[in-house]
C-alpha cells in the first residue's frame, strides 16, 4: 500500500492504493497516529483502494473516533467492493461517505 499525505491548513487528505489488510494496516495506522493531532479534517481517499480486510476497517474505526473528538472524517471515493463492505458491516451508518 502507498500513502500519499496532502496538507492544506487543518485538513489532512491521505489518498491511499493498493490493499488495505493485516500487512498493511500497521503502516496506515502509524501514519495516522503521527499525523491527525493538529487536523479538524481528515479525508481519507480509498479510489485505489483494492482491498479492504476487517485489519483495515479496523484502523479506519480507530482513526473515525480519534477524529470524531477533534474535527471530523470524510472516506471519499469508495469503489463498489469497499461500499458493500460498509453497508454488509453497518458502517455506512458511522463513516461519513462522498
Amino acid at each position: 500500500m502507498t500513502i500519499e499525505k496532502k496538507q492544506n491548513g487543518r485538513e489532512l487528505t491521505l489518498i491511499l492504493s493498493g490493499r488495505l489488510d493485516i500487512k498493511t494496516a500497521p503502516q496506515l495506522e502509524a501514519e495516522l497516529k503521527c499525523s491527525v493531532a493538529e487536523n479538524e479534517l481528515l479525508v481519507v481517499d480509498i479510489a485505489d483502494v483494492d482491498y479492504i480486510s476487517s485489519a483495515g476497517i479496523r484502523v479506519l474505526i480507530s482513526a473515525h473516533k480519534v477524529m470524531h473528538k477533534q474535527g471530523r472524517m470524510v472516506l471519499r471515493n469508495a469503489n463498489e467492493e469497499a461500499m458493500d463492505l460498509f453497508e454488509m458491516t453497518n458502517l455506512v451508518e458511522v463513516f461519513n461517505l462522498e
